[in-house]
């Protein structure tokens, strides 16, 4: 995967100029927030030099409205900043995460295979969530900081021009530093969510494989790998901790210095009657009004810094290619015949490493194509590229004469229907996982896949039937039971071409019967292609393919290849003997 890293610009471009309003009005009440927090220290020096020294009380009401009426202000401005902008993040965030999940269902199924589930769902849930701080309060409180920062320098230079130059040298020097600082820890943030994507798939595929580790007695081992990933990520956030305490701690050293220059330096120049006592405080004041956002802005700088490298990751996905380019599948099908022809077919996963080579048949529509032989031979990889999971590295394939590379995959899907070995069932009822293609279907479409696959059998015996919760994955049901209910579901797509591999692996010899029915009313009139390794279901399909070694060693309907008492022969007198 390529790395991408977002620059200002195109966050500006992408995140704050659509919101440029909101922002807007974001800064003008931070503005006045920061505006009105300069009242408090410039009140110091009136209520010193004239309320105090000089018995002044109507002096004295008016700086105390004046405060009173600052601190309203800001406490106002800073709720209404928070409703605006901190509720804008976090709909951006949703949105964004709507958005990766939407463009992460388009990419090709080559992709899913190299990648955890766990990982994928970190970098949805938590990649993005660091926007918030580039749309949120967080770039606004930076330029509100900047804005405080320079106010209250030109403040502290029209009381004294001395002692703000000695303070601009520490200042300075503290900017370099963060500026040094946040660049290095960029790179470690953009690490802390990969690890952190690691960590969390590793953690699914055990949640996930619980019964394998209890199996195996294999919790220690887990527990082992676990502790190792999160050690990882432990030292990954050590050394961003490291590195954000320095930023600190080099504030805290060199603005310390200039607060006790300015003790000195004050103190001389008030004997000197060089300065006011109010002046000197207010001056003080001024300097913490002004180093307060420089530190705060150390903090938010952090937290930008891990905002562009969650979005670094997030665009990496966004960037990717999706499968279904509508560029070059411009083809947009409707009613289909459903003749399939593989034409010089090769494919491989590894370059250099064929896995099928120039595979050539028709399935003219409404036949049944079986594929059959040794594990790793290339049957699933043929029913992979009929489904268009995946893509000819040469040759082509066609649909109905046209090339299946040009249609576009919706519309192509819209008509397939396929039924896995170990189907994957989601968690919820029997019912929802049957109207699964199709939400909403009539209740009496319903129940006819229901009765054609003969899910009823073992729903009617459940108190609650079809409205049964399954658990994930289906994992409360037996193997068989998962299986008609996957059966069924494809029952109801009522797809014209159709996928069944080793759809009847799983069943029992009287579910095997049950299914075989339903399966040969589901198949009347489909393209169906059929991988099984029980050669004894597929007796009845109009031509058999014998795959082996990525290449058809034989062809032809069951007697047909009986006769030539060659592989398949071999095959299917050898299961028969079984």
């Amino acid at each position: 995967m390529s790395k991408q890293k977002v620059t200002l610009s195109q966050a500006f471009k992408t995140y704050i100029w659509p919101r440029k309003k909101l922002i807007g009005i974001g800064l003008i009440l931070i503005v006045i927030s920061r505006l009105s927090g300069l009242v408090l220290p410039g009140a110091t020096k009136y209520i010193i030099d004239d309320v105090i020294a000089k018995g002044d009380l109507y002096m004295l009401k008016i700086v105390l409205i004046a405060v009173v009426a600052a601190i309203m202000i800001q406490a106002v401005t800073s709720y209404l900043l928070t409703k605006l902008l901190s509720v804008e993040a976090q709909h951006l965030i949703s949105v964004l995460r709507a958005n990766v999940q939407k463009h992460l269902l388009q990419l090709p199924t080559r992709f899913f295979d190299n990648q955890k589930s766990g990982a994928l769902v970190s970098r949805v849930m938590t990649d993005v969530e660091g926007v918030r701080n580039i749309v949120g309060t967080g770039l606004v409180q930076l330029v509100g900081g900047v804005l405080t920062a320079i106010i209250s320098l030109a403040l502290m230079i029209r009381i004294s021009p001395m002692l703000t130059l000695y303070v601009l040298l520490p200042v300075a020097i503290f900017g370099f530093i963060s500026l040094k600082a946040f660049a290095y820890i960029r790179p470690v943030f953009r690490e802390r969510g990969k690890i952190n994507a690691e960590v969390s798939g590793r953690l699914t595929e055990t949640l996930n494989g619980v019964r394998v580790i209890k199996g195996f007695n294999a919790e220690a081992q887990e527990t082992k790998i676990f502790e190792e990933g999160v050690d990882k990520l432990f030292q990954n956030v050590k050394k961003s901790l490291t590195t954000t305490s320095l930023v600190t701690s080099a504030a805290t050293f060199l603005l310390g210095l200039a607060s006790a220059g300015i003790l000195g330096i004050g103190g001389y120049m008030i004997i000197q009657n060089q300065l006011t006592f109010g002046d000197f405080l207010s001056f003080t004041l001024f300097l913490g009004f002004m180093i307060a956002p420089i530190v705060q802005m150390s903090n938010i700088g952090s937290q930008l810094t891990e905002s562009f490298a969650g979005l670094d990751r997030t665009q990496e996905l966004l960037s990717m290619p999706i499968e279904d380019d509508g560029t070059i599948r411009t083809v947009k099908v409707k009613n289909i015949k459903g003749d399939i022809e593989f034409n010089n077919v090769s494919f491989s996963y590894e370059e250099g490493k064929p896995v099928l080579k120039n595979i050539n048949f028709k399935a003219p529509a409404g036949s049944v194509t079986a594929l059959v032989g040794t594990s790793g031979s290339g049957k699933t990889t043929i029913a992979g590229l009929a489904a268009s999971f995946l893509n000819p590295e040469s040759g082509t394939i066609t649909l109905d004469g046209v090339d299946l590379s040009k249609i576009s995959l919706t519309s192509y899907r819209s008509h397939l229907g396929v039924v896995l070995q170990d189907d994957f069932l989601f968690e919820g009822t029997i019912r929802e996982n049957i109207l699964f293609p199709r939400p909403n279907a009539t209740d009496a479409e319903l129940q006819h896949a229901v009765k054609a696959a003969f899910v009823n059998e073992f729903t009617d015996r459940f108190e609650l039937g079809l409205e049964t919760v399954i658990g994930e994955r289906g994992v409360k049901l037996s193997g068989g039971q998962r299986q008609r209910v996957a059966i069924a579901r494809a029952i109801l797509a009522n797809p014209r071409i159709l996928i069944l591999d080793e759809a009847t692996s799983n069943l029992d010899t009287e579910s095997e019967t049950f299914i075989q029915q339903s399966l040969s009313a589901l198949m009347q009139g489909r393209t169906t292609f059929v991988i099984a390794h029980r050669l004894s279901t597929i007796r009845q399909a109009t031509q058999i393919l014998v795959v082996e070694n990525g290449q058809i060693q034989e062809r032809g309907t069951h007697e047909e290849l009986i006769e030539k008492k060659g592989r398949y022969h071999n095959l299917y007198t050898y299961q028969a003997r079984i």
